[in-house]
């Protein structure tokens, strides 16, 4: 019997440098309530892309996922935003957008994890690879923003090969 081969995802510390090769990190800004114009627009702001269909969201809950992965998708059509719900940590894999065509796929040493906390929501760049949300709780629900039909007619996975997990 042969081991199974498992590639060692590195897992970084989410800052908005880091991150940002594949999308952006979206947390809290002061605001002064309904009708008070205290809340401003910056480079804080997520840039948004969902002119391409109806948007879409929703909350998606799951459970028992693990921190390991076979296969990495993308949406070349649409940002998608991810937050946890209840304060929540959790994983994603991510690598940067390349070939856009069916053929394009990430290679493995372009893939890296985050551990995104339970307070902050991300947006990844359209055609962002990406392999998650992952964790260790028992069920998590997420915020999730996307269009109405992207996982019918936005869906692009690459098989990856071997097992990747996340080197915690």
């Amino acid at each position: 019997m042969t081991a199974a081969v498992l590639h060692k995802i590195p897992v970084r510390e989410l800052t908005p440098e880091s991150f940002a090769p594949y999308g952006q990190i979206i947390t809290a800004t002061r605001a002064g309530g309904q009708g008070v114009a205290e809340h401003g627009h910056g480079a804080g702001e997520a840039a948004l892309v969902l002119d391409n269909g109806q948007p879409r969201l929703w909350i998606m809950r799951l459970s028992k996922i693990g921190v390991s992965f076979k296969r990495i998708a993308r949406h070349r059509r649409v940002t998608q935003c991810l937050g946890a719900l209840g304060g929540k940590d959790w994983l994603i894999g991510v690598a940067p957008p390349n070939d856009l065509s069916d053929a394009g796929r990430p290679r493995l040493e372009d893939i890296a994890g985050f551990r995104v906390p339970g307070d902050c929501v991300i947006k990844l760049h359209v055609a962002t690879w990406h392999a998650g949300p992952h964790f260790t709780h028992d069920a998590v629900d997420f915020f999730n923003l996307e269009l109405m039909d992207t996982n019918q007619t936005d869906f692009h996975a690459a098989e990856l090969g071997v097992e990747c997990v996340f080197d915690l």
